[in-house]
């Protein structure tokens, strides 16, 4: 099963028996009492709990095995046959009694065994006096107990016994010496108070008997117990603790609830493990349905109606809200509670508050109840909580939701709506106002109001959104409504296409709206602002501007939230399009928020602003805001930016060359399904460029790739175009020159033709480098131009470093190498500055081979050597490798660093002897292929991969990538299928000599 589950991940395993787990002490305790001398067990516990599972697993084990024991149940029946259990438990322990010696006593047994008369002896005389002869039964009983070897007695479900079956045991128990140990499970809530049960204990010295009241599981132990049926598979600790709290531990429940889920596909994979789908209602498993209406039915009609009153209002609640859902007088109320209480199906909580002692067994009770009585019960529940002060607003939504009170229904959804936002729960708030806006036909006025309530994280998939646009649309269409409710909702049918990323939608929607809005209002602000920002389908830097330029300071009219989210949209507006002026304005920012909502909406704009840092080179204050943010949304508890500043924190650290454990940081994120979609896209991003520096080409594509896809899902301009930078150089280096200027071509239009230059700074030298592949210099040098004068004279480190390396990039072009080491040591520089040091790095790389070109080796070879020191030492292995190849083929002796496969994780100290040729004899092959390099090469040639070439020399995948590299670039071509040709014109595929290994 283990085997399918890792075939497949997607796929749901076959469920298995459930572990036992939880129950060790219990299980221990079990055992010590069995072994000494006869003893009586009493293992209480409710429906579910595992009281059978206990005793199962006890005698599995080798001490178990060693009793021979009986085992009878109780059956819930009216009327239960006299001694029904024990006989069951003999007939199941034998089918012949001939052999064993019994006495004529054993005749006593014919009436209940009679399919043993022939086996029997004859009945004996019957006795007047009904004692005598039960007496006489029991006696009978015990000696075939003791025929059949029997050490163990174990009855389960004793609370449904006969008086008979109790009373033998009782006989047994009170015998001396005991002639059998007796272990009996009960459910103490359901022990009539007259039961002969409630004597066992009693009667017997504490040295003799071992209780054991079994718990429901626990969260850790609900988790064990899901993953035993799941093939050993985890499951996720919110699966687990959402599942304990609707089943309350009980196993039964638990257990019944996962093969539901498993029979409806409603389990699903993230993060390795199983979860459900959707974690908000699990149904009552029919084992636990049928027992709990089975015992209501056992109830009277006003303990019946206490019950289903209960199950109404379902949260605890008042003794007198009871009575009045109930509709029961004083005396006939107080009757029936006890009964419910006495019941064990309702518990008194220590506030005096009544409830159902388990959600199911609540849930259970209310769907039996018919739905007329349902809807009036919740009208009363509503009445009377609606006299409480402060009212329990989420509470009234549902009773006057299922009641059919429209009015109150909207009226209570304002104001939870409000208490949970500013709390900041906007899911609970979120799920409140879908079900009202797409239930029930509202006032224009009201609905405009209420669909102004959702935020962008309140409803959990787009299709969410989308329902409240068809209502939003309805509205419209229908009877014409004044102009500015026209406005209004369209702003609203913007806002809803937005969240679901339909910016070109929800642009044409906000257009549409600035028509019929008020100019003043926030609503119309708001639209400026939105039709400012670069979303969807880019238009011109100067469009945008055009619209943030209109945003005037909100009147003091609006709200402190309202207010600061206004003013800080727009500065991140401002700062996107290049208003280098706004970073002035955003250290006017304030540093706290009052409420949950405020912490929320500063949060959100640091996270932004440290985005945009980021964007423009200032790292020290991107860092800064990210802690910022960070330091706000914990206070306040506003967890749901949490993960986004991680993953940009993440995205600094590959910036900054903090490499260190990064990739697992971020792969966390890649494979948990429940994060958003940005989210993960970003994680995927960082993911890819870990892996293509550290030379894992093949996985850094397929996380680009994803993340390119995700992005055009997401309709974001900044995610398409990161992502194609980082593709294109990926495919750069392959040789796929043609692909990376396809990717390519939309983002530039983007960020130099349209003026969006903040997100240039990785797009733009790639993209000059795959022009000058294809021969297209005069393209190069525009693109450089206009990048130039996009740039300005802003202060923006990251893309006028960007902007030194595309100068330096041409100059090589031209041949010029001494000026182009010159441009390159400003481009280093200047990335050193952010700080940047992979692209520090690589500008000095490109450095050292143009003083090297440029006839000065005594400079470049140290510091080429130094670079390959400092990429091994970051983590770069790719790169350090073809530094490494550069360096012998200009003799140049390199040790290869120990611990190198690891991102971040190359001991510092080693590397190579810097700037020392090899020693005399030591051969260097210039331009020439190396007999190792021709092995890979020859190997290449016979159609094996670099894994099979890398078990046939016996090195890793990562030398061979860089002997094939060092290889493509000694015979100038740049893929592997032109390395081929080359090798086969050139004669190259004759087998080598055996390689001395003085270049491996």
């Amino acid at each position: 099963m283990a085997r399918e589950a890792s075939a497949d991940p997607g796929r749901l395993p076959a469920l298995s028996a459930p572990g036992f787990v939880g129950r060790a002490r219990e299980l221990a305790a079990l055992g010590e009492a069995l072994a000494a001398r006869p003893t009586v067990v009493l293992v209480e516990g409710e429906a579910g709990v595992g009281k059978s599972r206990l005793l199962r697993e006890f005698f599995a084990t080798p001490l178990g095995r060693q009793h021979h024991g009986l085992v009878g149940t109780c059956p819930p029946l009216h009327d239960p046959h006299t001694l029904g259990p024990v006989v069951d438990a003999v007939r199941g322990a034998t089918d012949r009694i001939s052999g064993l010696g019994l006495s004529g006593l054993a005749g006593a047994l014919r009436a209940i065994f009679p399919e043993w008369t022939d086996e029997l002896p004859p009945a004996p005389e019957p006795l007047p006096d009904p004692t005598a002869a039960r007496h006489r039964l029991f006696r009978a009983f015990v000696e075939l107990i003791d025929r059949l070897a029997v050490t163990v007695l174990t009855l389960e479900d004793v609370h449904w016994a006969d008086e008979a079956t109790l009373e033998l045991l009782l006989f047994l128990v009170s015998r001396q010496p005991q002639p059998v140990s007796v272990v009996v499970t009960y459910r103490p809530g359901e022990v009539p108070a007259y039961s002969l049960l409630r004597r066992l204990s009693s009667r017997i010295p504490p040295a003799r008997q071992l209780r054991l009241a079994l718990s429901p599981l626990d969260v850790d132990a609900t988790s064990a117990f899901v993953s035993s049926m799941l093939a050993g598979e985890q499951v996720s600790a919110e699966f687990a603790a959402f599942l304990h709290q609707r089943t309350d531990g009980l196993p039964l429940a638990i257990e019944e609830s996962v093969r539901l889920m498993h029979d409806r596909a409603d389990l699903t994979r993230k993060e390795g493990g199983w979860v459900r789908r959707r974690l908000d209602r699990i149904d009552a498993p029919p084992t636990i349905r049928d027992a709990v209406l089975e015992r209501v039915a056992r109830l009277d009609d006003d303990t019946r109606s206490v019950l289903r009153a209960a199950a109404v209002l379902a949260d605890p609640a008042a003794s007198a809200t009871v009575a009045t859902v109930a509709g029961l007088p004083g005396a006939r109320f107080t009757a029936g509670l006890s009964a419910a209480l006495e019941s064990g199906l309702l518990r008194e909580d220590a506030r005096g508050l009544l409830s159902f002692r388990h959600g199911l067994f609540c849930q259970v009770v209310y769907e039996a109840i018919p739905a007329p009585e349902r809807r009036h019960g919740h009208l009363l529940a509503g009445r009377s909580l609606a006299e409480v002060n402060p009212p329990p607003a989420t509470q009234l939504v549902r009773h006057f939701r299922e009641s059919g009170q429209t009015p109150e229904w909207c009226r209570y959804t304002e104001l939870a709506v409000d208490l949970c936002q500013e709390s900041g729960d906007e899911t609970a708030a979120g799920a409140l106002l879908h079900r009202l806006i797409t239930s029930v036909d509202l006032p224009v006025d009201v609905l405009v109001r209420l669909v102004g309530k959702v935020r962008h994280t309140s409803l959990r998939r787009p299709r969410h959104y989308l329902d409240l646009v068809r209502v939003l649309e309805s509205a419209l269409h229908g009877t014409l409504p004044p102009r500015a409710q026209r406005g209004a909702i369209r702003f609203q049918t913007a806002r809803m296409f937005l969240m679901t990323s339909a910016f070109d939608a929800g642009r044409q929607h906000m257009e549409a709206a600035m028509a019929d809005l008020p100019p003043e209002s926030v609503e119309a602000a708001r639209a400026r602002i939105t039709l400012g920002l670069p979303l969807g389908t880019v238009r011109p830097a100067g469009e945008h501007l055009r619209w943030l330029r209109q945003v005037a300071e909100p009147p003091p009219s609006v709200a402190p939230e309202e207010r600061l989210a206004l003013v800080g949209d727009r500065i991140l507006g401002l700062l996107l399009l290049g208003e280098e002026t706004a970073w002035a304005a955003a250290q006017r920012l304030p540093e706290d928020a009052a409420s949950p909502r405020g912490a929320s909406t500063l949060g959100r704009i640091q996270k932004n602003l440290a985005h945009l840092a980021m964007l423009w080179g200032r790292y020290p204050q991107a860092r800064v805001r990210l802690a910022k943010a960070n330091e706000l949304v914990g206070r306040h508890q506003v967890p749901r930016h949490l993960e986004s500043l991680l993953v940009m924190v993440a995205r600094l650290d590959w910036l900054t060359g903090d490499w260190a454990g990064l990739l697992d940081r971020t792969l966390a994120f890649v494979e948990d399904d429940s994060q958003m979609p940005d989210v993960r896209g970003e994680a995927a991003l960082v993911a890819g460029l870990l892996r293509a520096a550290a030379g894992d080409h093949e996985q850094a594509e397929a996380h680009l790739l994803a993340t390119h896809a995700q992005a055009r899902r997401r309709n974001a301009a900044d995610g398409l175009v990161e992502s194609a930078a980082a593709l294109a150089e990926l495919w750069l280096a392959a040789g796929r020159v043609t692909e990376a200027l396809a990717i390519t071509d939309d983002p530039i239009e983007i960020t130099v033709r349209k003026g969006i230059w903040v997100w240039s700074t990785e797009v733009v030298p790639v993209r000059v480098v795959a022009l000058l592949a294809a021969g297209r210099s005069a393209d190069a040098s525009a693109l450089v131009d206009e990048f130039g004068r996009a740039c300005g004279d802003r202060d923006a480190p990251g893309p006028r470093a960007a902007l030194a390396s595309c100068h330096a990039l041409l100059a090589e072009a031209t041949g010029d190498a001494t000026r182009a080491a010159a441009l390159f040591a400003r481009a280093a520089e200047a990335w050193a500055a952010l700080p940047r040091p992979y692209d520090a790095l690589l500008a000095r790389e490109r450095r050292a081979r143009c003083l090297i070109a440029a006839g000065q080796p005594e400079s470049g070879l140290p510091l080429l050597s130094s670079v390959f020191d400092e990429l091994t030492r970051l983590g770069a292995r790719h790169r350090a490798g073809l530094v490494r190849d550069a360096l012998r083929g200009h003799g140049v002796d390199v040790r290869q660093p120990p611990g190198a496969d690891l991102v971040g994780g190359t001991p510092h100290g080693e590397g190579v002897q810097q700037g020392q040729p090899r020693r005399p004899g030591r051969p260097g092959y210039g331009d020439q292929l190396s007999p190792r390099e021709q092995e890979v090469v020859t190997l290449l040639l016979g159609g094996r991969t670099n894994r099979q070439i890398a078990e046939a020399l016996v090195v890793s995948r990562q030398t061979v990538a860089s002997h094939l590299h060092s290889a493509m670039r000694k015979l100038r071509v740049s893929s592997r299928t032109a390395l081929a040709l080359r090798a086969v014109e050139l004669g190259l595929t004759s087998d080598p000599r055996p390689s001395s290994g003085g270049d491996e």
